[in-house]
Protein backbone atom coordinates (compact mmCIF):
# COMPACT_ATOMS: atom_id res chain seq x y z
CA UNK A 1 0.00 0.00 0.00
CA UNK A 2 1.62 3.42 -1.07
CA UNK A 3 1.06 6.38 1.59
CA UNK A 4 0.21 9.96 -0.14
CA UNK A 5 2.73 11.38 2.81
CA UNK A 6 2.81 14.80 0.34
CA UNK A 7 -1.04 14.80 0.49
CA UNK A 8 -0.98 14.30 4.69
CA UNK A 9 1.11 16.87 5.07
CA UNK A 10 -0.48 19.73 2.99
CA UNK A 11 -3.64 18.03 5.22
CA UNK A 12 -2.11 18.57 8.23
CA UNK A 13 -0.78 22.45 7.09
CA UNK A 14 -3.91 23.14 6.23
CA UNK A 15 -5.62 22.63 9.64
CA UNK A 16 -2.61 24.53 11.60
CA UNK A 17 -3.47 27.26 9.21
CA UNK A 18 -7.04 27.15 10.00
CA UNK A 19 -6.68 26.95 13.74
CA UNK A 20 -3.90 29.67 13.59
CA UNK A 21 -6.50 31.89 12.25
CA UNK A 22 -9.76 30.85 14.16
CA UNK A 23 -7.91 31.82 17.21
CA UNK A 24 -6.43 35.19 15.74
CA UNK A 25 -10.27 35.54 14.75
CA UNK A 26 -11.19 34.67 17.93
CA UNK A 27 -8.82 37.38 19.90
CA UNK A 28 -9.28 40.24 17.22
CA UNK A 29 -13.05 39.99 17.63
CA UNK A 30 -12.58 39.93 21.72
CA UNK A 31 -10.76 43.01 21.39
CA UNK A 32 -13.15 44.52 18.94
CA UNK A 33 -16.12 43.52 21.19
CA UNK A 34 -14.54 44.55 24.51
CA UNK A 35 -13.80 48.17 22.65
CA UNK A 36 -17.26 48.31 21.62
CA UNK A 37 -19.15 47.13 25.05
CA UNK A 38 -17.09 49.19 26.85
CA UNK A 39 -19.61 52.03 25.39
CA UNK A 40 -22.54 50.23 26.44
CA UNK A 41 -21.90 49.70 29.64
CA UNK A 42 -20.43 53.43 30.24
CA UNK A 43 -23.45 54.44 28.56
CA UNK A 44 -25.45 52.38 30.84
CA UNK A 45 -23.91 53.87 34.11
CA UNK A 46 -21.65 57.19 33.14
CA UNK A 47 -22.25 59.01 30.03
CA UNK A 48 -25.68 60.29 31.46
CA UNK A 49 -23.81 61.78 33.88
CA UNK A 50 -20.52 63.12 32.16
CA UNK A 51 -21.82 63.99 28.72
CA UNK A 52 -25.81 65.10 29.57
CA UNK A 53 -25.53 66.08 33.31
CA UNK A 54 -28.29 69.19 32.39
CA UNK A 55 -30.93 66.18 31.78
CA UNK A 56 -33.19 64.69 34.10
CA UNK A 57 -31.98 61.32 34.80
CA UNK A 58 -34.24 59.32 32.26
CA UNK A 59 -33.66 62.11 29.46
CA UNK A 60 -29.87 61.68 30.01
CA UNK A 61 -30.25 57.96 29.42
CA UNK A 62 -32.01 58.14 26.27
CA UNK A 63 -29.38 59.95 25.28
CA UNK A 64 -26.83 58.56 26.27
CA UNK A 65 -28.17 55.32 24.69
CA UNK A 66 -28.55 57.67 21.52
CA UNK A 67 -25.30 57.99 21.06
CA UNK A 68 -24.57 54.17 21.39
CA UNK A 69 -26.90 53.60 18.30
CA UNK A 70 -24.76 56.08 16.11
CA UNK A 71 -22.18 53.15 16.36
CA UNK A 72 -24.61 50.84 14.93
CA UNK A 73 -26.04 53.17 12.30
CA UNK A 74 -21.94 53.33 10.93
CA UNK A 75 -21.55 49.39 11.32
CA UNK A 76 -23.09 49.24 7.68
CA UNK A 77 -21.17 51.99 6.29
CA UNK A 78 -17.92 50.07 7.77
CA UNK A 79 -19.56 46.86 6.16
CA UNK A 80 -19.80 48.48 2.78
CA UNK A 81 -16.04 50.08 2.99
CA UNK A 82 -14.59 47.04 4.25
CA UNK A 83 -16.58 44.79 2.68
CA UNK A 84 -15.22 46.37 -1.03
CA UNK A 85 -12.07 46.03 -0.01
CA UNK A 86 -12.10 42.98 1.51
CA UNK A 87 -13.74 41.37 -1.32
CA UNK A 88 -11.39 43.38 -3.68
CA UNK A 89 -7.63 43.16 -2.38
CA UNK A 90 -8.10 40.22 0.07
CA UNK A 91 -9.27 39.52 3.60
CA UNK A 92 -6.38 39.28 6.15
CA UNK A 93 -5.12 43.34 5.53
CA UNK A 94 -8.32 44.58 5.48
CA UNK A 95 -9.09 42.97 9.28
CA UNK A 96 -5.98 44.61 10.19
CA UNK A 97 -7.11 47.81 9.17
CA UNK A 98 -10.36 47.63 10.81
CA UNK A 99 -8.95 46.33 14.38
CA UNK A 100 -6.43 49.45 13.91
CA UNK A 101 -9.44 52.37 13.58
CA UNK A 102 -11.16 50.43 16.34
CA UNK A 103 -8.74 50.44 19.04
CA UNK A 104 -7.19 53.65 18.03
CA UNK A 105 -11.18 55.01 18.06
CA UNK A 106 -11.72 53.77 21.69
CA UNK A 107 -8.70 55.00 23.07
CA UNK A 108 -9.75 58.47 22.73
CA UNK A 109 -13.26 58.02 23.90
CA UNK A 110 -10.19 57.38 27.64
CA UNK A 111 -9.50 60.90 26.68
CA UNK A 112 -12.58 63.02 25.82
CA UNK A 113 -13.01 65.99 27.94
CA UNK A 114 -16.53 65.82 29.69
CA UNK A 115 -19.63 68.86 29.45
CA UNK A 116 -17.85 70.14 32.70
CA UNK A 117 -14.79 71.16 30.60
CA UNK A 118 -15.74 71.78 27.19
CA UNK A 119 -19.73 71.32 26.93
CA UNK A 120 -21.95 70.51 24.00
CA UNK A 121 -18.82 69.49 22.39
CA UNK A 122 -17.67 67.08 24.43
CA UNK A 123 -20.93 64.88 22.93
CA UNK A 124 -20.33 65.71 19.81
CA UNK A 125 -16.51 64.35 20.05
CA UNK A 126 -18.19 61.46 21.78
CA UNK A 127 -20.49 61.03 18.44
CA UNK A 128 -17.58 61.25 16.21
CA UNK A 129 -15.47 58.54 17.74
CA UNK A 130 -18.68 56.33 18.29
CA UNK A 131 -19.03 56.61 14.47
CA UNK A 132 -15.37 55.72 14.12
CA UNK A 133 -15.96 52.77 16.46
CA UNK A 134 -18.84 51.99 14.37
CA UNK A 135 -17.24 51.61 10.67
CA UNK A 136 -14.38 49.70 12.41
CA UNK A 137 -16.65 47.04 13.98
CA UNK A 138 -18.43 47.01 11.01
CA UNK A 139 -15.74 45.76 8.69
CA UNK A 140 -14.97 43.32 11.47
CA UNK A 141 -16.95 40.45 12.26
CA UNK A 142 -17.65 39.72 8.82
CA UNK A 143 -14.07 39.51 7.25
CA UNK A 144 -13.14 37.51 10.69
CA UNK A 145 -16.25 34.84 9.64
CA UNK A 146 -15.42 34.33 5.98
CA UNK A 147 -11.51 34.41 6.68
CA UNK A 148 -12.18 31.55 9.59
CA UNK A 149 -14.66 29.86 7.71
CA UNK A 150 -12.89 29.93 4.72
CA UNK A 151 -10.11 28.27 6.10
CA UNK A 152 -12.05 25.55 7.68
CA UNK A 153 -11.65 21.93 7.31
CA UNK A 154 -14.88 20.40 4.97
CA UNK A 155 -17.50 19.64 7.21
CA UNK A 156 -16.63 21.99 10.25
CA UNK A 157 -17.56 25.15 9.09
CA UNK A 158 -20.25 25.45 11.41
CA UNK A 159 -17.34 25.19 14.43
CA UNK A 160 -14.88 26.98 12.96
CA UNK A 161 -17.23 29.73 11.89
CA UNK A 162 -18.30 30.40 15.67
CA UNK A 163 -14.82 31.33 16.79
CA UNK A 164 -15.65 34.97 15.67
CA UNK A 165 -18.85 34.99 16.96
CA UNK A 166 -17.30 34.01 20.60
CA UNK A 167 -15.61 37.47 20.44
CA UNK A 168 -19.10 39.30 21.04
CA UNK A 169 -19.27 37.43 24.88
CA UNK A 170 -15.67 36.96 25.42
CA UNK A 171 -15.61 40.90 25.08
CA UNK A 172 -18.61 41.52 26.88
CA UNK A 173 -17.03 39.38 29.56
CA UNK A 174 -13.45 41.51 29.65
CA UNK A 175 -15.58 44.95 29.33
CA UNK A 176 -17.83 44.28 32.24
CA UNK A 177 -15.01 42.60 34.17
CA UNK A 178 -12.38 45.55 33.80
CA UNK A 179 -15.45 47.96 34.67
CA UNK A 180 -16.37 45.92 37.84
CA UNK A 181 -13.06 46.13 39.08
CA UNK A 182 -12.59 49.89 38.26
CA UNK A 183 -15.82 50.35 40.17
CA UNK A 184 -15.28 48.26 42.59
CA UNK A 185 -11.53 49.54 43.47
CA UNK A 186 -12.64 53.41 43.46
CA UNK A 187 -14.80 55.59 45.34
CA UNK A 188 -18.38 56.45 43.48
CA UNK A 189 -17.03 59.85 42.97
CA UNK A 190 -13.44 59.08 41.92
CA UNK A 191 -14.89 56.02 39.31
CA UNK A 192 -17.12 59.09 37.92
CA UNK A 193 -14.43 61.50 37.92
CA UNK A 194 -11.65 59.64 36.04
CA UNK A 195 -11.60 55.91 36.65
CA UNK A 196 -14.24 55.48 33.78
CA UNK A 197 -11.54 56.13 31.65
CA UNK A 198 -9.24 53.58 32.60
CA UNK A 199 -11.03 50.97 30.83
CA UNK A 200 -10.65 52.50 27.60
CA UNK A 201 -7.33 53.33 27.72
CA UNK A 202 -6.44 49.38 28.25
CA UNK A 203 -7.20 49.02 24.29
CA UNK A 204 -4.47 50.10 23.14
CA UNK A 205 -2.27 47.43 24.97
CA UNK A 206 -5.16 44.58 23.51
CA UNK A 207 -5.26 46.31 20.13
CA UNK A 208 -1.35 45.83 19.60
CA UNK A 209 -1.84 41.84 20.76
CA UNK A 210 -4.50 42.13 18.16
CA UNK A 211 -1.97 43.72 15.56
CA UNK A 212 0.56 41.06 16.23
CA UNK A 213 -1.63 37.86 15.43
CA UNK A 214 -3.47 39.47 12.47
CA UNK A 215 0.17 39.88 11.15
CA UNK A 216 0.83 36.59 11.17
CA UNK A 217 -2.10 34.90 9.76
CA UNK A 218 -2.45 34.18 5.88
CA UNK A 219 -4.88 34.88 3.26
CA UNK A 220 -7.81 32.59 2.60
CA UNK A 221 -7.74 30.16 0.15
CA UNK A 222 -10.89 30.07 -1.33
CA UNK A 223 -10.31 34.02 -2.09
CA UNK A 224 -6.98 32.76 -3.36
CA UNK A 225 -8.54 30.65 -5.87
CA UNK A 226 -10.85 33.18 -6.93
CA UNK A 227 -8.33 35.41 -7.96
CA UNK A 228 -6.74 32.96 -9.85
CA UNK A 229 -9.55 31.71 -11.42
CA UNK A 230 -10.98 36.00 -12.55
CA UNK A 231 -10.83 39.37 -11.54
CA UNK A 232 -12.86 39.86 -8.18
CA UNK A 233 -16.22 41.83 -8.19
CA UNK A 234 -15.77 45.20 -9.36
CA UNK A 235 -18.56 47.22 -6.58
CA UNK A 236 -19.09 43.66 -4.70
CA UNK A 237 -22.04 45.84 -2.59
CA UNK A 238 -23.81 46.45 -5.86
CA UNK A 239 -24.37 42.61 -6.64
CA UNK A 240 -25.17 41.75 -2.88
CA UNK A 241 -27.66 44.39 -2.99
CA UNK A 242 -29.27 44.07 -6.67
CA UNK A 243 -28.67 39.85 -6.73
CA UNK A 244 -28.49 38.90 -2.94
CA UNK A 245 -31.39 41.02 -1.01
CA UNK A 246 -33.63 37.92 -0.56
CA UNK A 247 -30.59 36.73 1.50
CA UNK A 248 -29.76 40.00 2.93
CA UNK A 249 -33.16 40.06 4.24
CA UNK A 250 -33.43 36.33 5.67
CA UNK A 251 -30.10 37.38 7.53
CA UNK A 252 -31.58 40.34 9.26
CA UNK A 253 -34.89 37.86 10.00
CA UNK A 254 -32.80 34.89 11.36
CA UNK A 255 -30.23 37.87 13.26
CA UNK A 256 -32.64 40.57 14.75
CA UNK A 257 -34.14 38.41 17.50
CA UNK A 258 -31.30 37.36 19.37
CA UNK A 259 -29.55 40.89 19.28
CA UNK A 260 -32.28 42.68 20.19
CA UNK A 261 -32.93 40.15 23.52
CA UNK A 262 -28.87 40.16 23.97
CA UNK A 263 -28.43 44.21 24.41
CA UNK A 264 -31.42 43.91 26.50
CA UNK A 265 -29.08 41.34 28.67
CA UNK A 266 -25.92 42.88 28.21
CA UNK A 267 -26.71 46.81 28.56
CA UNK A 268 -30.21 47.99 29.05
CA UNK A 269 -30.58 45.90 31.93
CA UNK A 270 -27.94 47.72 34.23
CA UNK A 271 -29.71 51.11 33.43
CA UNK A 272 -33.40 49.49 33.78
CA UNK A 273 -31.89 47.31 37.24
CA UNK A 274 -30.54 49.95 38.97
CA UNK A 275 -33.02 52.70 38.53
CA UNK A 276 -36.20 50.32 38.64
CA UNK A 277 -35.42 47.52 40.43
CA UNK A 278 -33.03 49.07 42.94
CA UNK A 279 -30.44 46.60 42.55
CA UNK A 280 -26.76 47.84 42.98
CA UNK A 281 -24.32 48.82 39.66
CA UNK A 282 -21.76 45.67 40.80
CA UNK A 283 -24.80 42.78 41.27
CA UNK A 284 -25.93 43.84 37.74
CA UNK A 285 -22.47 43.93 36.52
CA UNK A 286 -21.90 40.49 38.41
CA UNK A 287 -24.72 38.86 36.91
CA UNK A 288 -24.17 40.05 33.25
CA UNK A 289 -20.65 38.63 33.54
CA UNK A 290 -21.79 35.24 34.97
CA UNK A 291 -24.04 35.48 31.67
CA UNK A 292 -21.74 36.05 29.38
CA UNK A 293 -19.20 33.31 30.78
CA UNK A 294 -22.14 30.85 30.15
CA UNK A 295 -22.55 31.88 26.41
CA UNK A 296 -18.98 32.11 25.68
CA UNK A 297 -18.82 28.18 26.99
CA UNK A 298 -21.23 26.86 25.65
CA UNK A 299 -21.08 28.51 22.08
CA UNK A 300 -18.55 26.34 20.51
CA UNK A 301 -21.20 23.29 21.93
CA UNK A 302 -24.42 24.51 19.70
CA UNK A 303 -21.86 25.32 16.91
CA UNK A 304 -20.93 21.62 16.82
CA UNK A 305 -24.33 20.71 16.89
CA UNK A 306 -24.91 22.80 13.85
CA UNK A 307 -22.80 20.61 11.90
CA UNK A 308 -24.12 17.53 12.99
CA UNK A 309 -27.65 18.20 12.66
CA UNK A 310 -28.17 21.35 10.96
CA UNK A 311 -28.25 24.88 11.30
CA UNK A 312 -32.37 24.96 10.67
CA UNK A 313 -33.00 22.47 13.98
CA UNK A 314 -30.61 24.31 15.92
CA UNK A 315 -31.96 27.59 14.86
CA UNK A 316 -35.36 26.81 14.96
CA UNK A 317 -35.61 25.19 18.53
CA UNK A 318 -33.36 28.05 20.15
CA UNK A 319 -35.48 30.52 18.35
CA UNK A 320 -38.11 29.15 20.90
CA UNK A 321 -36.63 29.02 23.78
CA UNK A 322 -35.24 33.04 23.11
CA UNK A 323 -39.03 33.65 22.15
CA UNK A 324 -39.55 32.40 26.06
CA UNK A 325 -36.22 34.77 27.36
CA UNK A 326 -37.95 37.78 26.18
CA UNK A 327 -40.79 37.07 27.77
CA UNK A 328 -39.49 36.35 30.97
CA UNK A 329 -36.13 38.78 31.47
CA UNK A 330 -38.15 41.99 32.70
CA UNK A 331 -40.28 40.09 35.03
CA UNK A 332 -37.63 38.21 36.40
CA UNK A 333 -35.90 41.67 37.00
CA UNK A 334 -38.67 43.41 39.03
CA UNK A 335 -38.87 40.71 41.61
CA UNK A 336 -35.58 42.28 43.05
CA UNK A 337 -34.93 38.36 44.13
CA UNK A 338 -31.57 38.31 43.60
CA UNK A 339 -30.81 34.47 43.65
CA UNK A 340 -33.64 34.59 41.14
CA UNK A 341 -32.21 37.01 39.08
CA UNK A 342 -28.70 35.57 39.04
CA UNK A 343 -29.49 32.35 38.14
CA UNK A 344 -32.19 33.57 34.96
CA UNK A 345 -28.86 35.80 33.91
CA UNK A 346 -26.99 32.52 33.99
CA UNK A 347 -29.27 30.74 31.63
CA UNK A 348 -29.75 33.62 29.43
CA UNK A 349 -26.48 33.37 28.68
CA UNK A 350 -26.94 29.95 27.28
CA UNK A 351 -29.93 30.48 25.25
CA UNK A 352 -28.30 33.49 23.58
CA UNK A 353 -25.44 31.25 22.60
CA UNK A 354 -27.80 28.91 20.63
CA UNK A 355 -29.03 31.35 18.02
CA UNK A 356 -25.76 33.45 17.89
CA UNK A 357 -23.32 30.68 17.57
CA UNK A 358 -24.34 29.92 14.40
CA UNK A 359 -25.01 33.39 12.74
CA UNK A 360 -21.69 34.48 10.96
CA UNK A 361 -21.37 30.88 9.09
CA UNK A 362 -25.05 30.84 8.34
CA UNK A 363 -24.92 34.46 6.71
CA UNK A 364 -21.56 33.88 5.05
CA UNK A 365 -22.71 30.78 3.67
CA UNK A 366 -25.69 32.77 1.99
CA UNK A 367 -23.39 34.51 -0.62
CA UNK A 368 -20.71 33.43 -3.21
CA UNK A 369 -17.16 33.78 -2.38
CA UNK A 370 -16.44 36.59 -5.10
CA UNK A 371 -18.84 39.00 -2.64
CA UNK A 372 -18.79 37.15 0.62
CA UNK A 373 -17.35 39.53 2.68
CA UNK A 374 -19.56 42.46 1.49
CA UNK A 375 -22.75 39.90 1.75
CA UNK A 376 -21.66 38.91 5.11
CA UNK A 377 -20.64 42.26 6.46
CA UNK A 378 -23.50 44.22 4.87
CA UNK A 379 -26.19 42.02 5.96
CA UNK A 380 -25.48 41.20 9.48
CA UNK A 381 -24.49 45.32 10.54
CA UNK A 382 -27.95 45.91 9.07
CA UNK A 383 -29.22 42.83 11.20
CA UNK A 384 -27.62 44.45 14.23
CA UNK A 385 -28.39 47.59 13.49
CA UNK A 386 -32.13 46.75 13.61
CA UNK A 387 -31.86 44.39 16.32
CA UNK A 388 -29.00 45.68 19.46
CA UNK A 389 -29.04 49.19 17.83
CA UNK A 390 -32.16 50.46 18.50
CA UNK A 391 -33.74 47.91 21.13
CA UNK A 392 -31.91 50.15 23.89
CA UNK A 393 -33.31 53.26 22.87
CA UNK A 394 -36.44 52.03 21.81
CA UNK A 395 -36.25 50.39 25.45
CA UNK A 396 -35.53 53.50 27.26
CA UNK A 397 -37.97 56.11 25.00
CA UNK A 398 -41.41 53.68 25.26
CA UNK A 399 -40.54 53.13 28.98
CA UNK A 400 -40.50 56.80 29.61
CA UNK A 401 -43.71 57.25 27.63
CA UNK A 402 -45.88 54.32 28.65
CA UNK A 403 -44.81 53.90 32.51
CA UNK A 404 -44.77 50.20 31.94
CA UNK A 405 -42.31 47.06 31.56
CA UNK A 406 -44.73 45.02 29.16
CA UNK A 407 -44.31 47.34 26.21
CA UNK A 408 -40.46 46.55 26.19
CA UNK A 409 -41.45 42.65 26.63
CA UNK A 410 -44.30 43.19 23.99
CA UNK A 411 -41.56 44.67 21.48
CA UNK A 412 -39.06 41.98 22.40
CA UNK A 413 -41.92 39.26 21.72
CA UNK A 414 -42.20 40.45 18.11
CA UNK A 415 -39.03 41.10 17.28
CA UNK A 416 -38.39 37.66 18.52
CA UNK A 417 -41.59 35.84 16.67
CA UNK A 418 -39.67 37.68 13.49
CA UNK A 419 -36.49 35.43 14.05
CA UNK A 420 -38.19 32.08 14.85
CA UNK A 421 -39.94 32.79 11.53
CA UNK A 422 -36.75 33.16 9.53
CA UNK A 423 -35.02 30.04 11.43
CA UNK A 424 -38.12 27.80 10.38
CA UNK A 425 -37.64 29.07 6.39
CA UNK A 426 -33.81 28.43 6.66
CA UNK A 427 -33.18 25.39 4.03
CA UNK A 428 -32.94 22.08 5.08
CA UNK A 429 -30.35 20.24 2.68
CA UNK A 430 -29.41 23.01 -0.33
CA UNK A 431 -25.31 23.02 0.23
CA UNK A 432 -23.24 25.94 -1.26
CA UNK A 433 -19.31 25.37 -1.49
CA UNK A 434 -17.83 22.98 0.88
CA UNK A 435 -20.85 21.61 2.71
CA UNK A 436 -21.89 25.58 4.29
CA UNK A 437 -26.03 25.93 3.78
CA UNK A 438 -26.67 28.53 1.30
CA UNK A 439 -30.06 30.35 0.12
CA UNK A 440 -30.88 29.46 -4.02
CA UNK A 441 -29.44 33.29 -4.76
CA UNK A 442 -26.12 32.47 -2.78
CA UNK A 443 -25.81 29.62 -5.29
CA UNK A 444 -25.57 31.78 -8.14
CA UNK A 445 -22.27 33.13 -9.33
CA UNK A 446 -21.78 36.60 -8.73
CA UNK A 447 -21.82 38.77 -11.74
Amino acid sequence: MIFDTKGQDLDAERRQAARRVSWAAFIGTTIEWYDFFLYGTAAALVFNKQFFPSMDPVAGSIAAFGTMTVGFLARPLGGVVFGHFGDRIGRRNTLVASLLIMGIGTALIGVLPTYDNIGLWAAVLLVLLRVAQGIGLGGELGGAVVLTMEHAPKGRRGLYGAFPMMGTPAGMLCANLVFLGTSSLLSEESFLAWGWRVPFLISLALVAVGMYLRLRIEESPDYEKLVDKREPAKLPVVVVLRDHWRAVLHTIGVIVGNSSLAYIFMVYILNYGKDEAHLSRTFLLTCVIGGAAVWLATAPIWAHLCDRVGMRAVLSWGSVVLLLGALAILPVVNTGNKPLIAVFMLVMGGVLAVTHAPQGTLTAGFFPVAIRYSGTSVAYQLASLLGGGITPLIAASIFASTGTWMSITGYLTVVSAISLAAALAVPRHPRGEEGEPVTEAAAEPAK
